[in-house]
């Protein structure tokens, strides 16, 4: 009977320490990264972040989780992802898509959304400033000022007869407006005349495509935008296609077989926003995180194109890449 006792007794102790060191384990904060592209074309930007986290810590699976959600280039499936991710309570969204962060505001107050390089913040209403976002949205933005201007040099080096140029847009995004205005501006103190093609969907863009060659454009140049930049296939074939020299504005156009790239270096602004996120879970607001602005540029020329284009890329260009793809 003592023995029944005893053992009873043991068993009640071992149990009771179990739950115990259940209880004290702690709950690992849950990071949900949207994308608008794939693994395998924008996968660089997500592991970029978690270089960023690794360098402050972090382990995935050991003292943080991250749920990838990748749209693959159908922007549609980022409603969806997003209110996933708001409706299981994660404690940080993250992502470098402007529509996902769009998305975000209108879902959720309370969830801070760090922002891994978008579109005009202020101008899109993601923030009250970029000094005091005022909400629980914060982070980094992509655009610089001057951009689109030494993309605009950038081509007239590399097609230094150019005289008209082509420029590919939407005009409902929130700032493509301005930086439209900026362009008009480059292309005057260049001497080139530019070409306004708008495209609000992917009709209108297969449309004005179709248009270049009656615009006797000689080469094209492109806005940042969501809906350009998922189709940035269909716009870098169309260049092979007709011999259209182009700059684009991200390097995942040179991947797709882009001629060239100059911009913002995203990869560096997601290893950037990992400091964000460090700071909300160590008990920051993102009301008071200011909004920072991209640090780093990088030019990415794509020799194959080049030759297909029957280009000599001028060595002055080459020195200054920082990527050429042979």
């Amino acid at each position: 009977m003592i023995r029944k006792i005893v053992v009873c007794l043991l068993l009640a102790v071992l149990l009771l320490t179990g739950s115990l060191v259940g209880a004290q384990q702690p709950k690992m904060p849950r990071i949900g990264y949207v994308d608008a592209g794939s693994p395998a074309t924008t996968g660089h930007r997500a592991e970029a972040f978690m270089q960023g986290l690794t360098e402050l810590g972090y382990v995935n699976a050991q003292n943080i989780v991250i749920d990838y959600r990748w749209a693959e280039g159908k922007l549609e499936r980022l409603q969806g992802f997003v209110a996933e991710l708001v409706r299981t309570k994660v404690d940080v969204i993250v992502s470098s898509a402007t529509p996902a962060i769009r998305i975000a505001k209108e879902q959720t107050t309370t969830i801070p959304v760090v922002m891994g390089g978008v579109t005009d913040p202020v101008g899109n209403g993601f923030v009250a400033s970029l000094a005091r976002p005022g909400g629980n949205i914060t982070g980094l933005t992509h655009l610089a000022p001057d951009l689109t201007g030494k993309r605009l040099e950038l081509l007239k080096e590399v097609v230094p007869r150019l005289l008209r140029v082509a420029v590919l847009w939407n005009p409902s995004q929130p700032g493509q407006p301005l930086a439209y205005k900026e362009s008009q501006l480059a292309a005057q103190a260049l001497k080139v005349t530019l070409i306004s093609l708008e495209a609000r969907s992917r009709e209108e863009l297969e449309r004005v495509l179709s248009d270049m060659g009656k615009e006797r454009a000689e080469a094209f140049f492109e806005l940042p935008d969501p809906l350009i930049f998922t189709n940035r296939k269909l716009i870098t074939e169309f260049a092979a296609k007709h011999r259209l020299p182009a700059m684009y504005s991200f390097r995942e156009y040179v991947d797709a077989g882009g001629l060239m790239s100059y911009g913002t270096s995203f990869p560096d602004l997601l290893r950037r926003a990992a400091t964000y996120v460090d700071k909300i879970l160590k008990g920051a607001k993102p009301a008071e995180l200011p909004v920072e602005q991209p640090t780093k540029f990088e030019l990415l020329i794509n020799l194959r194109a080049a030759k297909q284009l029957g280009l000599t890329i001028p060595q002055s260009v080459l020195y200054r890449a920082d990527k050429v793809m042979r």
